[in-house]
């Protein structure tokens, strides 16, 4: 152990012993104490005044803080601080006297200050043994150090009309999914980090949609779909409504400079995309207008799946695969690789910066794959012909004001498709297909914290067939909306969407079909 020198730890110099009176220098233990209290040209007020005090000494911090806090350590008069000589009872004793000096001075400010704050002082000390007694809650009830807990819970009131001269359509419709609905969908997210820099994420769901219109049910499908709806799988005769599901689970982290990978046993191919070429909001109303455009590109599979990602600046490459049968034994009906899989796999070309961004992207797709925003015929080839697959190609952006104003941010996508099959098919079949929207949002619409939205597009439709016969699959989609933003918490949505001729090519020849639905949104956030 280190033996102390001079006068870093006082009051272990002032034990006996440490010098006899005999040894005294009365004169120079008067300079001394002169100097320490300041009346010499020997007091110093930067520890570099000594010459012979170096960083690397043990107590050159101790040392530092005396000088520049309290201004009571001088030196001799040669410039040096002498700090490995012993030093007398009686230096120590200047020395301590001179630093309480000090002391005195500073508390007694210390004191005057307190007084007159006493008020302010007193609210502050409330405040924070308060802070402290709801942090110690905190701490006590928290169910994971690790692990934060998101939630979102959606409300959705709201019915659908049905018009146009096929009225057998109209009429069987109307009968299907005529009625008035309540609906909800509640998420649950948990995300845990082990290093600060990966995410393991847990998405748990529940919804009741699968009967409304609003869930895909009645002639239209996937084109009346909202974003938040919500049904777990549970086969064609199975009614799970009301039950919580696994929506996602999957594993997300850092490899080297600039790389992300991701896998998991429910991944979704959007989750493993270094950027997301939209502005118009993912959780607005009809779900085809999330998609940037290309619904079959952007298709959302969901299943067993991974991915890695590299991004660099503004710039970004993405790559992945998922199954949405992956997790399958039989080949002929699932697994990984195989043409039962209902696999996509999925390049993403990127480029953003602060206030728009571009991306190019191309998705091989199996049949089986469920893609929203098709026309019926079109949804109906590449779910159920085991024969099919799909290059899927699609180009999205967008744009946003610096700041909110009459100019709204403005997102847009095309998408092209190109089917191919395995079998000779019969003349009719699907070869090419289309898709494209515009997106429009206005940001503190009429009041602050609100949104205004638009989007006008056509979904997925037949541009041409096999045999070369021409298609009649053309329609086009509307939606608007405004979000009141009552809490930050809380939020209702209003909206009306328009469907025109969405039965596509299957609608009756020389007749029309349409379809309005109107709703109020309400989101909890939590």
């Amino acid at each position: 152990m280190r033996r102390p020198a001079r006068p870093f730890l006082m009051l272990a110099a002032l034990i006996p012993g440490a010098a006899s009176a005999a040894e005294l220098d009365l004169d120079a233990i008067n300079l001394y104490a002169r100097s320490a209290a300041g009346g010499s040209q020997e007091q110093v007020t930067t520890i570099n005044q000594f010459s012979d005090v170096k960083p690397t000494d043990w107590a050159y911090q101790a040392l530092s803080n005396l000088i520049e806090r309290y201004g009571c350590v001088a030196g001799y008069p040669n410039g040096t601080f002498k700090g490995g000589q012993a030093m007398t009872r009686y230096e120590a004793a200047a020395l301590l006297n001179a630093c309480l000096d000090r002391i005195t001075e500073v508390t007694d400010e210390l004191k005057r200050l307190m007084a007159e704050f006493e008020k302010e002082l007193a609210v502050l000390r409330g405040r924070v043994d308060g802070l402290e007694a709801k942090v110690g809650e905190l701490e006590a009830t928290r169910f994971s150090t690790t692990t934060k807990l998101s939630g979102q819970a959606t409300f959705v009131i709201g019915a659908n009309a049905f018009s146009g001269s096929d009225t057998s359509a109209v009429d069987a419709a109307r009968a299907a999914v005529g009625a008035t609905t309540f609906n909800y969908d509640l998420q649950l997210s948990f995300d845990t980090s082990f290093t600060g820099k990966d995410l393991l994420r847990a998405v748990l769901r529940a919804g009741n949609f699968a009967d409304s219109a609003f869930g895909g049910a009645g002639p239209t499908g996937s084109l009346s779909t909202l974003e938040a709806a919500f049904q777990e799988d549970c086969g064609p005769t199975a009614d799970c409504g009301n039950v919580v599901g696994i929506d996602k689970l999957f594993y997300q982290f850092p490899i080297g400079s600039g790389f992300t990978a991701t896998f998991g046993g429910r991944v979704g191919q959007e989750d493993m995309l270094a950027l997301w070429p939209s502005a118009y909001p993912s959780d607005t109303i009809l779900n085809q207008f999330t998609l940037n455009g290309a619904p079959a590109a952007y298709n959302k599979n969901l299943g067993p799946g991974a991915g890695l990602w590299w991004q660099q600046g503004g710039l970004s490459v993405s790559a992945s695969y998922v199954a949405a049968n992956g997790d399958g034994g039989d080949p002929n009906f699932g697994g990984i690789g195989t043409k039962a899989s209902a696999g996509t796999g999925t390049v993403q070309i990127g480029y953003a910066k602060h206030h728009w961004g571009l991306a190019a992207i191309y998705s091989r797709i199996q049949s089986g794959v469920e893609v929203h925003g098709t026309t019926p015929f079109t949804g109906f080839t590449y779910e159920a012909n085991p024969n099919s697959r799909t290059d899927a190609f699609g180009l999205s952006g967008y744009w946003q004001p610096a700041r909110s104003g009459w100019i709204p941010s403005i997102s847009a996508g095309w998408g092209l498709n190109g089917t191919s099959y395995d079998t000779p098919q019969a003349p009719g079949a699907l070869r090419t297909s289309q898709s494209w929207m515009v997106g429009l949002q206005w940001d503190d619409a009429f009041i602050k914290g609100n949104a205004l939205g638009m989007a006008v597009g056509q979904p997925v439709f037949a541009t041409a067939l096999a045999n070369g016969q021409s298609p009649q699959d053309s329609n086009v989609a509307w939606e608007c909306w405004y979000k009141l933003q009552v809490t930050d918490s809380i939020s209702v949505t209003p909206a009306l969407f328009y469907l025109g001729r969405p039965l596509g090519q299957d609608t009756t020849p020389g007749t029309t079909f349409r379809q309005l639905g109107g709703l109020v949104k309400i989101t909890f956030r939590f």
